[in-house]
Parts: C-alpha cells; sequence; structure tokens
C-alpha cells in the first residue's frame, strides 16, 4: 500500500493479504449502535429509525466490498512486502461521504465504490450488518467449552459544532450505518478534536490503533470514522507444541526460518488449480473463515486475481484430509489512501474547486482532504485478532500560503500611476536609465 509503514511480522506470502480481502467481505459491514439514539456526546442527531434489511441487498453490499478490494490490491498501489488493508473499512468511511456527494462526484464514487450493487445511501450495508451481527458472542467449542467471538463495527461522524448538515444525510448516517453525530470544535480546537477521534478508534479497536490521525488543522470540518475489531478462534485450534521453526521462501528465493504451525484436517476444504493450492480454515462461528491460496508464482497469480477469479478458486473448495503447515505473522500497515483513490477513478472528491458534497452541507464547500486507513493482523495457534479504521477527513479549501518573492528593479521598467478604483490612468512611463 502506497505509504505504508514498515509491516511487522514475518516474511511476505500472498495469502495473508488474500484472506484479509475474503475475510473484510465477510465482517466488514457489522454496524455497532441504534438509529435514533445520540452518540455520547452527541448534541444533535436523526430520529430516523433502522431499516429493515434484506438477503438481496447484503449480498450485493458483500459484492460491492468485494469488487472493491480486488480493484484496490490490482491498482499496483499495494507494496511488494508485507500488506494488509481492510476492504471493508474503507468503503464503509467513503460510502458515508459519498451519500452526500452530488454530480460527477458521487457518478465517480459510485464508480470506484462499486455502488450500484447496493453500497452508499442503499440498504446493502444495513442489511448485511444484521445477517452478520450473529457472528458476535459466546459460543460452545466441539469439546463443549465455551468461548468469545467478537466482530464488532462502528461509524461515527465527527462534525464542526455549528456546521449546518443536510436532514437527508444525517437520516441516512442514522438508519444505514447506525452512526449519530459527534460535535467537536475543528476551526478552534482541531487538536483537541483529533484526540478525541483517536480515543474513540482506540476504544473500538480494544487499543490495537491509539492513534489513528497524527494531525488535523482548522480547515476540517467533518471527519467520517469506521472501526473494525475481530477476535476470532479457530473451530479446530493449533497445537502450540506442533509449532516449530521452519523455512519459508521469500519472492527472490532467499529463505528464512520462521515459527510454523502444524494442523491435520480430517474434515478440511481444499481446492487447486494450475498453479496454486487453496484451503480454508473456519473459525469457531461459521461462516467465518480465513481462505488460504498459496501460488507457485505470486506475481503472475497476482496479476490474473480479481472478484471472479477468487469466487471460483472459494467456490471449488471440496471436503479434503489436508496436513496443513502455516507461519504464524503479524502485519501492520497505515497510510494515506488519496492518491491511490483518485487514481482508481474519483479525483473529484479531492478536488477542492471542484467536489460537490452538497448533499452533506450548503453552508460552506467541502472535499476529500485526506482518508487515512490503518490495518494489522495476528494469526497464531488460537486464531486471529484484526483491526481496522478508516477517517474520511473533509475540509474546506483555504488559501494556499502566501510565498515571499524578491523583485530587484535593475533594469529597464514601465511606470503607471493609476486609479486603482476606475483603473484610469493618469501617468504611464518607462525608466531605461535612472542615472540621468
Amino acid at each position: 500500500m502506497s505509504g505504508a509503514t514498515n509491516p511487522s511480522g514475518h516474511s511476505r506470502a500472498v495469502p495473508r493479504r488474500l484472506w484479509t480481502i475474503a475475510t473484510a467481505v465477510l465482517v466488514g459491514v457489522v454496524v455497532s449502535g441504534c438509529a435514533g439514539q445520540a452518540a455520547a456526546g452527541a448534541e444533535a442527531t436523526s430520529q430516523a429509525t433502522r431499516a429493515a434489511g434484506s438477503p438481496n441487498d447484503a449480498m450485493q453490499a458483500a459484492a460491492a466490498i468485494d469488487a472493491f478490494g480486488f480493484d484496490f490490491y490490482k491498482s499496483g498501489l499495494t507494496s511488494s512486502g508485507n500488506d494488509v488493508f481492510s476492504p471493508a473499512s474503507i468503503v464503509l468511511a467513503l460510502s458515508m461521504a459519498q451519500v452526500g456527494a452530488r454530480g460527477e462526484t458521487a457518478s465517480q464514487m459510485d464508480a470506484v465504490l462499486h455502488s450500484a450493487l447496493g453500497v452508499g445511501g442503499g440498504n446493502g450495508i444495513n442489511s448485511l450488518s444484521q445477517a452478520l451481527a450473529r457472528l458476535s458472542g459466546t459460543f460452545k467449542g466441539p469439546a463443549g467449552t465455551e468461548h468469545q467471538q467478537t466482530l464488532r463495527i462502528a461509524n461515527a461522524p465527527f462534525s464542526q459544532r455549528g456546521l449546518q448538515l443536510e436532514g437527508p444525510f444525517l437520516d441516512t448516517l442514522a438508519s444505514r450505518y447506525g452512526a449519530g453525530l459527534r460535535l467537536v470544535d475543528f476551526q478552534s480546537d482541531p487538536d483537541g478534536a483529533r484526540r478525541l477521534i483517536n480515543s474513540w478508534v482506540s476504544d473500538k479497536t480494544e487499543q490495537r490503533i491509539p492513534e489513528l490521525l497524527q494531525k488535523l488543522d482548522s480547515s476540517t470540518r467533518l471527519v467520517l470514522v469506521n472501526a473494525i475489531y475481530l477476535k476470532a478462534p479457530w473451530l479446530e485450534p493449533f497445537a502450540a507444541s506442533g509449532t516449530k521453526t521452519a523455512p519459508f521462501t521469500r519472492p527472490d528465493g532467499s529463505q528464512v526460518g520462521v515459527s510454523t504451525m502444524s494442523l491435520a484436517l480430517s474434515e478440511g476444504r481444499y481446492a487447486s488449480g494450475s498453479g496454486w493450492q487453496a484451503v480454508e480454515l473456519p473459525y469457531l462461528i461459521g461462516p467465518l473463515a480465513m481462505t488460504i491460496v498459496v501460488p507457485d508464482d505470486l506475481a503472475a497469480f497476482e496479476h490474473g486475481l480479481d472478484a471472479a477469479r477468487f469466487a471460483q478458486i472459494t467456490t471449488g473448495l471440496q471436503a479434503a484430509e489436508v496436513d496443513l503447515t502455516l507461519p504464524r505473522f503479524k502485519v501492520e500497515t497505515k497510510s494515506d489512501l488519496s492518491f491511490a483513490l483518485a487514481g482508481m477513478g474519483m479525483p473529484l472528491a479531492f478536488d477542492p474547486s471542484r467536489a460537490d458534497f452538497s448533499g452533506i452541507t450548503t453552508q460552506e464547500q467541502l472535499y476529500i482532504k485526506r482518508v487515512v486507513h490503518q490495518a494489522n493482523i495476528a494469526v497464531d495457534e488460537k486464531g486471529t485478532e484484526a483491526t481496522a479504521a478508516t477517517a474520511v477527513v473533509m475540509a474546506v479549501a483555504t488559501p494556499a500560503p502566501r510565498q515571499p518573492v524578491t523583485l530587484h528593479v535593475d533594469r529597464p521598467f514601465l511606470f503607471a500611476v493609476r486609479d486603482t478604483e476606475t483603473g484610469a490612468i493618469l501617468f504611464l512611463g518607462r525608466v531605461v536609465d535612472p542615472s540621468v
């Protein structure tokens, strides 16, 4: 991912990034909170009630998130090293802004976010949230032992106090995203607002993302934030005693020793094709699962990868006995997605003079100044813990700071004495030699 921090953990393997996309599609849109309820500290919110969901809308929203994820993966803007990102978090945050986009700005965002499939102002996100809410709670494993599986996704708009937001925009945030408005003062205390946003994200991600935003300035008017937290145990955990140091081959052919887990799956789900193998590891509560794809040639496989290709792989999984080894790994990435998203086809949203978000407010002309995304994942013998957060920072255009200039009148020049109100020139002349 462009601008990513150095990731932690073991050497790069494509299954990590592929799983992140697939799992984000599964877990991506559980919305916490209730429409019509003001969030803690909010001074204003919509009174709209939560809309009923539909299975078809949920499937369309999942397909849209999936399609965006592979578009982003293949955009050439991801790094060549370890990587993790959450298509679900990015789409959720951006689609809140898209609700208020108008004209060509909206059309570009629709195309990039695949909004025709139900994201944004449609009912897909709400429907998917209701369909996936059952994946969080206390459940019994195969041996009858109780385990906790947590899947939490929350959305929050932080608005400048006094900014007049449009009613339909607030209604959609409440009825589709379960998001109540939080009022802050970006203009007088941008750093205080930043700390409040970071605190909210830290709380929703169990402190795994303590500082999403490094800086805000007084031009900020609205920050739309999504946060995802997942902690899921394996249906069949790896035995810690089976973890050994084993070689892992990097893309350049060199090898490194890494802590590698092992598991004999008597009823696993496996698929293979020309140049690749795949396996699915279910978490305690299905249909949540990790899909791992191991290609013979990473670069060649990625070149032909898209949402349809990945769907072919997952639908081809069949019951099999699998002797599996898998490295333990941790990966973390953080970056500003503005350049990437503009390059994917929505540059108007980032243009201070041309962006149209009049569906959010007509009081000031807003544009998207930054889209900050951070994600991390840790996989071990017990299961997976992963978090992601995205902040869409919306601001008003501010004049560029004046740059000092130097002008030495050391050569022939013209002069005019004029009335600046009427433009009338009273005297006009030139100087070619001031010494005479």
